[in-house]
């Protein structure tokens, strides 16, 4: 369940009153006429289930209260109320399915930004992935995957490729064109900086890594495993289901393909360059190819009548 909090003008609450009045998915309605000072106008608090979430909130959004007024939501952990239960059994549709579109074009909007903590953490991520690459140690490799931030932007350039936002589409086209080179210029030199103070060298790229070598030789397998994971990290976003994103995180080789390639870069070693390089191409388009049809079902899925503000 959400709860929504609105600031409108005078002349606009009797219809958001109505609207809401409407829709079996909104309980628990409050009106505080006269209290909001900036912007001025009056409050509306109400909660209402996923499920049916979206469409108030486009309705609100027609009415132009983002303009002239706000519109805040937040989410319910827990409530206790029959008002809430007979909410949730007359809308369709199960609440951990919902997809509340405008929630997610958010939360993705944010992590699509090309940040300095953005870029950091990319950093850092493919600087453990390589030391991970050149010990062959696979816990090093998850804890790159775990701490790379590129999930964000991949997920922002879904959504945005789906519901039509270009600006979304560009702000996370730039977060994935930036971070991977900048993760992958800083980790060829701190590559040099450990072979220079003798902490590794070559040879240990060269030798024999039956734990890590699947990073930079792709095969079919490779498609299908990322195809899955962008499969279950949309659905982990969408269903407010964060902790399977976590296992998402450690299944796709995207920032330990881009580690093994700079590593490869630092020492010339051309052939696992190139087969890096493929690897993450191939997890980069099969997550967004994946996550852009699971949302076109999910938009499919979930596409209602809608009741509209009058």
């Amino acid at each position: 369940m959400l709860h929504v909090r609105v600031i409108t003008p005078a002349s606009v609450s009797a219809r958001v009153e109505k609207l809401l009045a409407g829709n079996e998915a909104v309980t628990h309605q409050v009106v505080l006429p006269g209290v909001a000072k900036e912007p001025e106008g009056d409050v509306i608090e109400f909660d209402v289930v996923r499920e049916g979430a979206s469409d108030v909130l486009d309705d609100l959004r027609e009415l132009g209260l983002e303009r002239d007024g706000a519109i805040v939501v937040e989410t319910v952990d827990t409530t206790l109320s029959a008002a809430a239960d007979r909410a949730a059994r007359r809308t369709p549709g199960l609440g951990v399915d919902a997809v509340v579109w405008h929630e997610i074009e958010h939360q993705t909007g944010e992590e699509a930004a090309l940040s300095a903590s953005y870029l950091t953490f990319m950093s850092v991520a493919t600087v453990i992935a390589a030391i991970g690459v050149l010990l062959d140690q696979p816990i090093l490799i998850v804890g790159s995957m775990v701490v790379g931030p590129e999930f964000g932007p991949l997920a922002a350039l879904c959504v945005g490729l789906v519901q039509r936002k270009a600006t979304l589409i560009r702000r996370s086209a730039v977060a994935l064109a930036v971070g991977f080179p900048v993760g992958m210029i800083i980790t060829v030199g701190a590559v040099w900086l450990l072979t220079a103070a003798g902490l590794v060298d070559k040879s240990m790229l060269l030798a024999e890594r039956p734990l890590t070598d699947f990073i930079w030789r792709p095969d079919a397998l490779s498609w299908v495993i990322a195809f899955l994971g962008g499969i279950a990290g949309i659905l982990s976003l969408t269903s407010a289901k964060a902790g399977t994103l976590v296992g998402v995180l450690i299944s796709v080789t995207t920032v330990p393909a881009a580690a093994n390639a700079a590593v490869a870069l630092a020492y010339g070693v051309r052939d696992e360059a190139y087969g890096s390089a493929v690897q993450l191409a191939i997890n980069l388009a099969s997550i967004v190819i994946a996550g852009v049809l699971t949302l076109l079902v999910q938009q499919i899925a979930w596409k209602r009548p809608r009741r509209t503000a009058r």
